[in-house]
């Protein structure tokens, strides 16, 4: 199916380079955002959106003010994006970002284009009208594809829940009314690729203990792996040296493209004050950094006492180290091994090393998000170990060219 507009007269472009600032669908209004209020009106929304909804987690406002592009972002450096209203009324009832990610294209002689930030109230017509217009513009740039949701990129937030509603997600993962999967698939998107998160309690740890030991015992002993924790005194230069090895071992992960070395920096200076040292674990085959563990701790309670406002006072209470002692969960994020090393079992002795710190930590509950599908040997491992796949999240793609 396709979408609204196919029954109304095609959004205009301009130079190619911008929409028409507003088009009627019905009772629907689709306006291009440019003006500071429509900007203040397209962050704000989400607030509207999911009041009272207990499993809703709002965005710290400063990182997602830069992330859609009104602010300073390295992404942008390189790529640009177009952010959409909806509004009814003059009421806003959905948004969306159109995003041109150059980087990937170019990474993987690819004519890409990606939606993102997509919030709307459950009516298609309202869901297609934006749609129609992030669609529009994503063709004007030479896009065959529409890919999403990717905000801003899949080294960002990704993904359309459709499984696991019954929980608060995890620091840093999406999460959206159940009604989306429908929204987006009824105007004609089709599944891309899912993405898992992987869940374990601290009862597990025993069992998933018994069973390694003796498997990471030879390990270590065949790959002369070694293991140790993140250097706080030399912060710059560890973080610099994990994302290297996170932007070697992906090259071959679906929609991946390299940080580039201005967002590595920006992921470094934010990353700065997050982590725990104890619980970001270097892997090294002689004295060479060859994978690494980085975990964070679960600040989502914490952004939810301050309702995503860092300023004037919240990050004392996000950042304060008392209160990262008080939080007993965590994500682990991402179990990266250069690719010469990613079949030797490396992970798994990565996977087992972080067990001691947890219990040290007193964590009691841990999520591994997100593994792909098309990822099996991390699958494989987080399923032989005991964790249990609790959430599932979806990326659609949408084809450019089709005539509906």
């Amino acid at each position: 199916m396709g979408g609204i507009l196919s029954r109304f007269p095609t959004i205009r472009i301009s130079n190619l380079q911008q929409v028409e600032p507003m088009i009627m669908v019905d009772t629907v209004e689709i306006r291009a955002v440019s003006t500071s209020r429509e900007k203040k009106a397209f962050l704000e929304f989400p607030w509207k959106l999911y009041k009272g909804d207990p499993n809703w987690i709002p965005p710290l406002r400063d990182n997602q003010k830069g992330l859609v592009g009104y602010g300073k972002h390295p992404f942008y450096l390189h790529n640009e994006a177009q952010t959409f209203l909806a509004l009814r009324s003059g009421e806003v009832v959905g948004r969306i970002a159109a995003i041109l990610n150059r980087d990937y294209n170019q990474y993987a002689h690819d004519q890409v284009g990606f939606f993102g930030f997509f919030e709307s109230i459950n009516d298609q017509q309202v869901a297609s009208g934006l749609f129609d217009a992030a669609n529009a513009w994503l063709r004007a740039k030479g896009c065959n594809v529409a890919r999403g949701p990717m905000n801003t990129s899949v080294n960002y937030e990704l993904g359309t829940l459709i499984e696991g509603f019954d929980t608060p997600p995890y620091f840093m993962m999406t999460y959206n009314p159940p009604y989306y999967d429908q929204l987006i698939q009824t105007y004609g998107f089709e599944k891309s690729q899912d993405m898992f998160a992987f869940w374990g309690e601290i009862g597990m740890l025993p069992k998933i203990n018994e069973k390694l030991d003796v498997y990471v015992e030879k390990i270590r002993e065949f790959v002369n792996v070694k293991i140790r924790p993140m250097d706080p005194k030399h912060f710059r230069q560890e973080i610099e040296v994990f994302l290297d090895i996170y932007n070697r071992s992906l090259v071959n992960l679906w929609s991946f493209a390299p940080m580039t070395p201005e967002e590595v920096k920006h992921h470094a200076e934010g990353l700065k004050h997050l982590l725990v040292p104890e619980l970001t674990l270097l892997a090294e085959v002689d004295n060479k950094p060859v994978g690494v563990c980085l975990c964070l701790l679960d600040y989502n309670e914490v952004i939810r006492e301050i309702d995503g406002r860092l300023f004037p006072f919240g990050f004392l209470k996000l950042l304060s180290k008392s209160r990262q002692r008080k939080i007993k969960r965590m994500r682990v994020i991402s179990t990266n091994i250069v690719p010469e090393y990613q079949k030797l079992g490396v992970g798994v002795v990565l996977l087992n090393s972080l067990v001691p710190k947890v219990m040290e930590w007193g964590i009691q509950e841990a999520e591994f998000s997100w593994v792909f599908e098309s990822n099996h040997q991390s699958r494989k491992s987080l399923e032989r170990g005991g964790a249990k796949k609790n959430k599932t999240y979806r990326i659609y793609d949408y084809d450019l060219g089709r005539n509906d």
